[in-house]
């Protein structure tokens, strides 16, 4: 079976274009002005306070890491840290790409760039990469970023689950980039004025992973090598991986309301401390510029206008495996999500559907 066109420079990329669905006019939910200039206002204390127990919970672990070291509790105590290290990094770097987490810029570039190292991540590319996802959001042809390619590749999501595809890329992506070259998908959506810096960053990015790799092996120290570099990193990041999947994966592909390709997810004080409210994604999408502190806010003021929440990571997990196992012989497949008949929402006029071939 023939896998879609998913670069940004082939066959996809024209058709999205050519049927307006290219940097088009999205569906947004009413909501008063006033309101949502108080969402959106940014403040640096929510992101401080829930940064500082981040850092803590990874000194914490590591430490206890160090001395149970030898016996049996060292391998939940790595399994924890692993997930504070390769999923809730994962997290930080998103919504510190957005410049929302913190109000002071400093400490959102701070934050943005010790993640993007943690979650293995080139932070120009990547910060280029996520605004053209912002803009057409699982538009085949224009976002880089769709996780549930079709037919479903099962293998790939397997190995993902531990990190190896996704770190494969990125060192076969540093290498490029520290020579001078980009791909021509990257260079559909850098600017070139960023383009020297994204050749600079991958040099310095490919030094630190030399050095974390170079310390443990200087120093034969295995407890080195999985509290800092790509082990722990892979390590942990099946979690956001699920994560990931469960905001669009297995929903429609080029359409222009959020409601129908992006997942709101109630989830348990844990996760959502360590996914920093992305399960409130349909929301996030709609309104990027709230702050992730403001997500349970908005959703309450949206909830009336979206369709129903699933009520756990579980559901949504569920139902994303079951349309990928679909998809793999049916590439059309898709879950249709019943929109609520509200004054707000005309679906006819803010909604395309534009299945490539």
């Amino acid at each position: 079976m023939t896998m879609r066109d998913y670069s940004l420079t082939g066959a996809s990329s024209r058709l999205a274009q050519e049927q307006g669905l290219a940097s088009a006019t999205w569906y947004q939910t009413d909501i008063p002005r006033k309101t949502m200039k108080a969402l959106m206002k940014r403040s640096d204390g929510p992101a401080i306070r829930d940064t500082a127990i981040w850092l803590l919970c990874l000194v914490s672990f590591a430490a206890a890491l160090y001395l149970t070291w030898g016996t049996f509790w060292a391998v939940p105590v790595f399994l924890c840290y692993a997930l504070l290290y390769g999923t809730a990094s994962d997290s930080r770097w998103h919504e510190c790409s957005h410049g929302t987490a913190f109000k002071t810029p400093w400490m959102n570039n701070s934050v943005y760039y010790l993640a993007s190292f943690m979650v293995i991540r080139e932070p120009k590319v990547w910060k280029w990469s996520h605004a053209r996802h912002h803009t057409d959001t699982i538009i085949v042809g224009r976002d880089y970023e769709i996780m549930g390619h079709r037919p479903t590749r099962v293998l790939r999501h397997i190995l993902a689950m531990v990190g190896l595809p996704q770190t494969w890329g990125t060192l076969k992506s540093l290498v490029r980039h520290a020579s001078g070259r980009l791909s021509p998908d990257e260079q559909s959506f850098i600017p070139e004025m960023e383009h020297n810096s994204v050749f600079r960053t991958a040099r310095i990015m490919l030094a630190l992973y030399g050095l974390s790799i170079g310390l443990a092996v200087g120093f034969q120290s295995w407890y080195l090598a999985l509290i800092i570099g790509p082990l722990p990193a892979m390590a942990g990041v099946w979690l956001a991986y699920v994560f990931g999947l469960t905001q669009h994966a297995g929903l429609a592909e080029n359409v222009l309301d959020h409601r129908q390709n992006c997942r709101t997810i109630y989830m348990n004080p844990v996760f959502r401390f360590l996914y920093w409210n992305m399960n409130y994604h349909i929301e996030h999408h709609m309104f990027p510029m709230v702050p992730y502190h403001q997500l349970p806010a908005l959703h309450q003021l949206m909830k009336e206008d979206c369709p129903p929440v699933y009520h756990s990571t579980w559901s949504a997990f569920k139902e994303v495996v079951a349309a990928m196992w679909q998809q793999r012989k049916d590439p059309e497949h898709y879950v249709r999500r019943e929109l609520p008949q509200t004054p707000t929402a005309d679906t006819e006029t803010t909604t395309m559907a534009a299945q490539t071939a």
